[in-house]
């Protein structure tokens, strides 16, 4: 047989298996996987000692283009996206000028990608008061959902909306068969507990992180849930920070509901001290969490009641970040370069989580939930989306690593325990020994109107 790529020798892990194959790449699919495969390509990669991954697919990230590209832009954030392993991600609509709540933004967002990105996107729809006849064109065009606040989302042209609203529009989504994500927080809890901090100069760290409890998230969970349950739509929860949110979202599930949740690195490896420590830079919403937090995120994550994690890489340039208010600093973690990195760390070499969970949390699970057809998996006809990973590299993150347009990150300074080798979007290497390889062809992904359980 002929092939465009051979990866000889590699340790390959799926959704729920680890093989040593070879694999083989043409036209940017996966054509054969087999030990010792008979053929010739125009490429070999000798895969030997390396554990090869489906490339990541991070569900949610700030790109903040068009009208932002300041802060980040599809050029730098995909860069940093492939030089962490990931292949595809699914760009949220708000911190981009004008955000993604009309038709035509959606396709004024679509051009700003096109020739920029470095790994395949997909375009989440914004739903905010009063754009709910708005939603029928964005799923036209491709949208993989639509994203709501149930707070102020600390921007001014991305409203929080209220259960009307979100009712109306889940009611709307369902009739489209896409589902809702939330960002679920206590709207009158957070914004009520913020102005009497600050009222009273209490605008520490501590403050912040006191301002936003628990509590917020959990009603707003149920809340959300409840609508979800009335409206018949499909519901995603984002960056949970706590277990007790994340077995709200199982109860659902276990009731028959359509509703899933994802959470993201920080909660599973930062805690409020270490917000006190780090300062703004690791100022986030919801808040870090105490370490029982995040070590109830970690035992869902293991029995599988967490399915999914996401960066919420949400950047900004460093004056933002500064302020010695900390409810006036922005609240965004830059990590979609560390996603990978942290779990094979924190879950596989410490936890001794098993590389297929770890591969179907960030990748497969994600392609099914979204509808993203021949992404994430490692078979015959998918994508060639492919992340080679180095198991025993060690080594500490410095900000010189990070491909951002402002390197700044909790994660600085880090030890990480695997490193990212090579990441290949559709058996096109794009990031190659720490340096990215080739001109950006990323694609706009659109959901497949056939739905797969995840």
């Amino acid at each position: 047989m002929s092939f465009d790529l051979l990866i000889r020798n590699a340790i390959v892990v799926g959704d729920s298996k680890q093989s040593r194959v070879d694999i083989g790449v043409s036209d940017g699919l996966i054509d054969a996987i087999g030990p010792e495969l008979a053929g010739v390509a125009t490429e070999e990669i000798d895969a030997a000692a390396m554990h090869l991954l489906p490339g990541v697919l991070d569900a949610h990230v700030h790109m903040n283009e068009p009208g932002r590209a300041e802060w980040e832009g599809f050029e730098t954030g995909t860069r940093a996206l492939a030089a962490g392993g990931a292949t595809a991600a699914i760009d949220m609509p708000l911190n981009a000028h004008p955000p993604t709540v009309t038709g035509a933004a959606f396709d004024e967002k679509r051009r700003c990608l096109e020739g920029r990105a470095l790994v395949d996107m997909a375009l989440w729809g914004g739903l905010v008061p009063g754009n709910v006849d708005e939603l029928d064109g964005l799923a036209a065009r491709g949208a993989v959902g639509f994203k709501a606040f149930m707070c102020s989302s600390g921007i001014d042209d991305f409203g929080a909306i209220d259960d009307l609203a979100l009712y109306d529009g889940m009611r709307r989504a369902a009739s489209l068969g896409l589902p809702v994500a939330v960002h679920a927080e206590s709207d009158s809890i957070t914004a009520g507990l913020a102005a009497r901090a600050r009222a009273a100069g209490r605008t520490a760290m501590r403050d912040f992180l006191r301002s936003r409890p628990a509590v917020a998230e959990l009603e707003a969970i149920a809340r959300a849930i409840a609508l979800a349950q009335e409206s018949g739509c499909s519901l995603h929860v984002v960056h949970v920070s706590t277990g007790r949110g994340v077995a709200l979202v199982a109860d659902a599930r276990a009731r028959g509901l359509d509703v899933t949740c994802e959470t993201c690195p920080h909660y599973l490896v930062l805690t409020d001290e270490d917000a006190e420590t780090l300062g703004n830079v690791a100022k986030c919403a919801p808040p870090l969490r105490p370490r029982k937090e995040v070590e109830a995120l970690w035992r869902a994550l293991a029995d599988g009641t967490l399915p999914m994690v996401a960066s919420d890489h949400s950047p900004a340039p460093w004056e933002l970040k500064r302020a010695a208010d900390a409810f006036a600093a922005w609240g965004g973690i830059s990590g979609c370069q560390t996603l990978l990195a942290l779990l094979l760390s924190e879950g596989h070499h410490t936890r001794g989580l098993g590389l297929d969970l770890i591969a179907r949390v960030t990748s497969g699970y994600v392609a099914r939930r979204f509808r993203l057809r021949g992404k994430g998996r490692i078979d015959v006809g998918a994508d060639a989306d492919l992340v080679l990973v180095d198991l025993s590299a060690t080594g500490q993150l410095s900000a010189e690593d990070l491909h951002y347009r402002h390197r700044h990150s909790p994660f600085v300074g880090r030890t990480l325990s695997a490193r990212v080798a090579r990441t290949l979007v559709r058996g096109r290497t794009v990031f190659a020994d720490g340096r990215i390889v080739g001109p950006p062809a990323g694609r706009l992904l659109i959901p497949s109107t056939e739905t797969e359980s995840p």
